[in-house]
């Protein structure tokens, strides 16, 4: 007698972020039979990416090529090369990585957008899942600070030193900042939302502050997850403690839209870090269950830290096996936990 055929559920999962915590998180996510979706700031204006998106006016690729690799099955040679990046008496190419300038030169052939052309460079990366850029268009960030002052441009709004109160995006030509629809389709259709870890208001709102990315955000059935950082970062969240990360979150939405907060509660050693080196990293993030409940999150607190090159890193793959346990966990399981 035949068995009967089950269809058996492979987990959604959308990864919502920019800068070096992204890839940490999905490279861990590699080893488990999900389906991957990363959705990549395109707000940032500093660096290469900077530099070409100045020049030509495409969205900066320095996140999405990240990320890219990151979810690559071409061989370590192919990746390397295209995370290459020209030494500064390279005087034509210098800073550049060859990665930037391939997506870059693939978004304007034939006018067909960053979009586009990251799904085309998916396609020869053998990339295992999605990589979707936020926005088809390049964004600007900006910044209210707490004495009323306000800025534009991600990397001015770090340089600041002051206490910011607020973030939103905004476009060059005025058009109202919207995803693809592709982006909001896998948000709703998601078991789960990662948020992080990554810089609060220069890698994960500006993502959320995309009028339908919040809004899919906030209405998708799925699991929110919010990984909060380990160290607190000059010119964002100086003297943060975890709690304060998520009622930022929060207060920008307009609504209690974190369901898990996954923080380490692991000491880093006095005097590991390189202070020259990892010189934007302050303090390590202070702990505050109670004002985390109050957010009406449910905490999982453990040690998710990782040493390494005198650094402070998020361990990815101790993450990633909490966030697979979270997946066996609907969110009604912990629902009464807050009641």
């Amino acid at each position: 007698m035949m068995k009967s055929r089950v269809n058996r559920h492979r987990p959604k999962i959308v990864v919502i972020g920019g800068g070096t915590g992204l890839p940490v998180i999905l490279n861990g996510l590699r080893q488990y039979d999900v389906d991957i979706t990363a959705v990549v700031t395109v707000a940032d204006d500093g660096g290469s990416s900077g530099v070409i998106r100045d020049y030509i006016n495409v969205v900066p690729p320095g996140d999405i090529r990240n990320v890219l690799v990151a979810l690559s099955d071409v061989p370590e040679i192919y990746k390397q090369i295209f995370q290459y990046r020209f030494k500064s008496n390279d005087q034509f190419f210098s800073g550049h990585a060859i990665g930037n300038l391939v997506i870059a030169a693939l978004s304007e052939m034939d006018d067909r957008g960053i979009f586009d052309a990251v799904q085309e460079l998916s396609e020869l990366m053998r990339i295992q899942g999605h990589v979707y850029p936020a926005s088809d268009i390049p964004l600007t960030l900006n910044a209210r600070f707490n004495d009323g002052t306000t800025l534009a441009g991600e990397s001015h709004i770090s340089a600041a030193g002051k206490t910011i109160e607020k973030v939103w995006v905004t476009s060059i030509d005025d058009e109202k900042p919207e995803a693809k629809e592709e982006v909001i389709q896998a948000i709703m259709e998601a078991d789960q939302i990662v948020l992080g870890p990554g810089s609060l208001f220069t890698s994960i709102l500006p993502n959320l502050m995309i009028d339908n990315v919040g809004r899919a955000v906030c209405e998708t059935k799925a699991e929110v997850v919010y990984i909060c950082n380990i160290m607190t970062q000059k010119g964002e969240t100086e003297r943060f403690t975890d709690a304060e990360h998520v009622r930022v979150l929060n207060r920008h939405l307009g609504q209690r839209f974190i369901d898990t907060v996954l923080v380490n509660t692991e000491p880093v050693p006095k005097d590991y870090m390189d202070r020259q080196k990892y010189d934007e990293y302050l303090y390590q993030v202070a702990y505050d269950f109670n004002g985390l409940r109050e957010q009406g999150c449910r905490v999982i607190s453990d040690n998710f830290l990782k040493l390494r090159d005198r650094g402070v890193f998020h361990d990815g793959e101790q993450v990633v096996k909490e966030l697979m346990r979270l997946l066996g966990r609907p969110k009604s399981w912990y629902a009464n936990e807050l009641n």
